[in-house]
């Protein structure tokens, strides 16, 4: 790249069929009038509209547009004021319920009975009105109706009439909204599967059941020939095709040919490569989301999409023993910017890998951000590096670490070259500037495909992580009589010295992105030490994602009634729905199976 590329910040906009999801707040009070109803209306309706300015402010969709809350038009007393909220709620797609009270009211009589939505009662801790009893109150009915709701209530009293949110109580509204709108931004949507099984890969055996029941989805499916079909009919907008390959000519750099002389490909063939994997990416897009100007150009069926939020690509081997391979599609798609400027990642399973692909969604709805695909592909332990390599390690990688490089869908983004406070993270995309966007491009080589795994050609990535960022690694699993698990582990990007990376580099594939993990450690269990958690991951993929998000990720797993098998998130920051503890408060995992089990999927029977 001649100069640094100045990428357009795209305005956010909902690129899929359906509106929004809000958050509906229901202000709860004391329905006796004649002057206990009537003196609770102000602090009551205040809460409320308290609880929607912290939301407003602090949450927005993935897609980058701000959330909106619904109040119910009057304080709810009875069931007859229930009903006039529900009513109000449903007109407004409300996805999303919150319940507040600063007193004592008719809990079964005042509830939110909508069975598929999330919900949450904050119950003001204040010695006046015994918010608090409500709270436990309507808890239990919930609890008795089957119908799970998260508790909120703060750890010091207020004064009556304190509008403030304490700190605490922030955080658990927070935890709970972004977990609730993940739960909502999902249902409706589409999975596309584009291909079959990958390989024999069990994450790729797509199971259409599990999408339904438990995230409320739906599996679309087509045949990897339309991609041919699409190429050879030009069903695609060439004017972007034109601007797409100019600006991929201008910014992603080409590497070395590892390939023997006898198995490299000609300068013509690469040309040609680099045409088809822009394409592809192009025709990949518009499969899920549709593109009015196919219909522009005479393809209004075409022009519709799937409406999928979540995509894959099953690739190999079919498609690669033949065709360039997908490692630019999806690596790109992936990314929070392309030809066309700052946009919002689109979610893509490499090897179709559907499992690892609905991991990374959580990831992406619960912070913006894009996710790095990855095969959690060795355990390098310190007396291993030191005999390769020499070196003793020291610091973050005292305790070895996990190498995570997969050839495909890894956001150029992973390359930790973006800023926060200082320190190398990886944004929410509307925050994301031009400058750093290139230095993502910049960072990133494109390899030939290694024509041993890829006979048809293609280009593969290639850029190391930098060191110093959070970072959670999730895998959702399915087991048969048990259904979907969910896993995870927070830790940290590890960077190496440059004479160990290239050693360890050269004996996997250098032509693909690397990730040096190191997982927190806690003595027990699965992370008692650097080796059990490679032990014990479920799958050969895992989900990358910015920032210690365990404790969203495990209150968005209760929400759609997935139990979490492994995890290093400290119990204070657990929040799970009240009805937990009564499977075993003294064992929380075991009571996490027992409750997922009983409650079962969120939509309906798996």
């Amino acid at each position: 790249m001649q100069q640094e590329e100045m990428l357009v910040q795209n305005a956010p906009r909902n690129r899929l069929i359906g509106t929004l999801p809000k958050i509906g707040i229901r202000p709860i009070i004391d329905g006796r009038r004649k002057g206990i109803r009537e003196s609770l209306e102000g602090q009551t309706m205040a809460l409320a509209q308290a609880a929607a300015r912290l939301f407003s402010e602090n949450l927005r969709h993935a897609n980058g547009m701000p959330v909106e809350c619904v109040i119910a038009d009057t304080c709810i007393g009875g069931v007859a004021e229930a009903s006039q909220a529900a009513d109000k709620f449903a007109r407004e797609g409300v996805g999303v319920s919150l319940s507040v009270t600063p007193c004592w009211a008719y809990g079964s009589e005042t509830m939110d009975m909508t069975p598929d939505i999330p919900k949450a009662v904050w119950g003001f801790n204040g010695s006046e009105r015994p918010g608090a009893v409500y709270l436990a109150a309507v808890l239990a009915a919930y609890n008795q109706k089957g119908l799970p709701a998260f508790g909120i209530y703060g750890r010091d009293i207020q004064d009556a009439g304190d509008e403030t949110i304490p700190e605490d109580v922030k955080a658990r509204l927070l935890q709970f909204a972004r977990a609730g709108l993940a739960v909502a931004e999902m249902r409706g949507k589409s999975y596309l599967s584009m291909g079959g099984v990958s390989m024999g890969i069990a994450g790729s055996m797509v199971d259409a059941a599990f999408f339904e029941s438990y995230l409320g989805m739906r599996v679309e499916a087509i045949d990897a020939s339309e991609f041919i079909r699409r190429i050879d009919e030009k069903i695609y907008d060439p004017d972007e095709f034109e601007r797409a390959k100019d600006w991929v000519g201008r910014n992603c750099r080409e590497g070395k040919d590892y390939n023997p002389s006898a198995n490299q490909r000609t300068r013509a063939q690469k040309d040609g490569d680099w045409d088809f994997v822009v394409k592809m990416a192009m025709i990949a897009r518009d499969l899920m989301h549709g593109n009015p100007r196919l219909a522009e150009l005479g393809y209004g069926e075409e022009a519709l999409g799937h409406n999928a939020l979540l995509g894959g690509f099953q690739g190999q081997r079919q498609w690669t023993d033949h065709f360039p391979n997908g490692d630019f599609m999806e690596a790109m798609l992936n990314s929070s910017f392309d030809w066309n400027g700052i946009r919002q990642p689109i979610i893509f399973a490499t090897e179709n890998d559907s499992l690892n692909g609905a991991s990374m969604l959580f990831g992406h709805l619960l912070t913006n951000t894009a996710q790095i695909f990855a095969d959690v592909r060795t355990y390098w332990s310190p007396s291993a590096v030191k005999r390769v390599t020499g070196v003793e390690l020291s610091g973050q990688t005292a305790h070895g670490f996990i190498h995570l490089i997969n050839s495909g869908a890894a956001a150029l983004d992973g390359t930790g070259l973006q800023s926060s406070d200082g320190k190398p993270a990886m944004k929410s995309w509307w925050e994301l500037t031009s400058t750093e966007a290139g230095a993502c491009l910049r960072a990133t080589t494109w390899y030939t495909s290694r024509t041993e795994y890829f006979r048809g050609g293609g280009y593969s990535s290639q850029f190391k992580t930098v060191g110093g960022m959070p970072v959670t690694m999730a895998r959702l699993n399915l087991v048969k009589g048990l259904g979907p698990v969910l896993q995870l582990a927070e830790g940290w990007t590890v960077e190496l010295p440059e004479a160990v990376f290239e050693r360890i580099n050269d004996r996997t594939d250098p032509t693909w992105p690397s990730t040096f993990f190191s997982p927190r450690l806690t003595g027990e269990g699965p992370f008692k030490d650097v080796y059990s958690v490679m032990y014990n991951w479920g799958a050969n993929h895992g989900a990358i994602s910015y920032g210690h998000i365990g404790k969203d990720l495990l209150t968005l797993a209760s929400m759609l009634r997935i139990p979490v098998a492994m995890h290093n998130v400290s119990q204070e920051e657990i929040f799970r729905p009240s009805a937990w503890g009564a499977f075993g408060a003294n064992d929380p995992q075991g009571a996490d199976y027992r409750a997922c089990a009983n409650f079962g999927p969120l939509y309906k029977k798996y």
